[in-house]
């Protein structure tokens, strides 16, 4: 394996591969920050890999009342599958089921300009919960649905725009110890937290069990990557330099290949900074996975 060096660890001659999604931004405003919050983490739970979740999703930010279409506190999540059609049905039962219960909340569009030939209808399928008591109203080109509910009424967006993304890029972290890769994982993931247009939606942005496709079990599609587990170092063929006893890797979606490129980019800063890494390097399929490739060299 060629490696060169960049600030205090070695970093592989390799590169990431990444593939196209179709995502989505929605806004959910609440009464309260915490309300807003907990809509958020409730609409983007079992959402970390399309493997064997509808969506892949996770809170972008929180935004404040200054900057809130209502005029409240929220935050912005975002939604990416393969296609629209999944995303449509994804949304629709994720808010559904997580913002239209949670006290307090609205739920906007949080895409402009979008091309309205490939937008989602959301409050227009959500309405129907109201059975016959909703009302709807257009401010400019815009439709609303007001739903009634027990504790007022929920707000909801008619349509919500898509945008083509792409997921799956990644960093793969290789450390002498289960801390020093811990630590270089939550300094990466900090930084790429505070990035626009990203997300990380693994739990706390990083991922213990990175996966191969297929296995030796039929019928299951990814299998753990025993080429980058440590453990399994005398049994296998590795892909660990010596030393390495702890293993991370960060995923992240975007809603272009620039802001994936950055997000890889600030990441593999930061982590390079820490102690106690063996290796940087990234997951890729030899290019047969999808069109975007993001060589670490380049981002360095």
């Amino acid at each position: 394996m060629n490696t060169f060096p960049y600030n205090q660890t070695m970093v592989a001659e390799t590169f990431a591969e990444a593939f196209p999604v179709v995502g989505t931004r929605l806004l959910i405003t609440a009464e309260t920050a915490w309300w807003a919050e907990q809509a958020g983490r409730e609409v983007t739970g079992h959402a970390t890999s399309v493997i064997a979740c509808d969506v892949e999703a996770a809170i972008e930010r929180a935004f404040t009342s200054e900057e809130s279409p209502d005029g409240r506190p929220g935050v912005s999540v975002l939604m990416f599958a393969f296609d629209r059609k999944s995303l449509q049905k994804a949304v629709v039962n994720r808010v559904g089921q997580n913002v239209l219960t949670c006290p307090t909340t609205a739920c906007y569009n949080g895409i402009s300009g979008y091309d309205p030939e490939k937008a989602l209808t959301l409050g227009g399928q959500l309405r129907y919960f109201g059975d016959g008591y909703q009302s709807s109203k257009k401010l400019g080109d815009r439709r609303f649905w007001r739903i009634p509910v027990m504790e007022g009424e929920f707000l909801c967006e008619d349509e919500i725009g898509t945008i083509k993304g792409v997921g799956g890029g990644n960093l793969i972290l290789c450390g002498e110890s289960q801390r020093a890769t811990l630590h270089a994982a939550e300094q990466a993931v900090a930084a790429i937290r505070a990035l626009p247009d990203l997300i990380l939606p693994f739990p706390g942005g990083v991922v213990r069990s990175g996966s191969k496709v297929g296995s030796q079990y039929s019928g299951l599609k990814a299998s753990t990557n025993e080429a980058y587990c440590p453990t399994l170092i005398p049994r296998v063929k590795t892909e660990l330099p010596p030393g390495t006893n702890s293993v991370l890797e960060i995923v992240m979606d975007g809603f272009s290949e620039v802001a994936v490129a950055e997000g890889m980019r600030v990441g593999l800063r930061a982590a390079s900074q820490c102690d106690g890494l063996t290796l940087i390097t990234a997951g890729n399929y030899g290019g047969k996975l999808g069109p975007h490739l993001f060589h670490l060299r380049e981002l360095t």
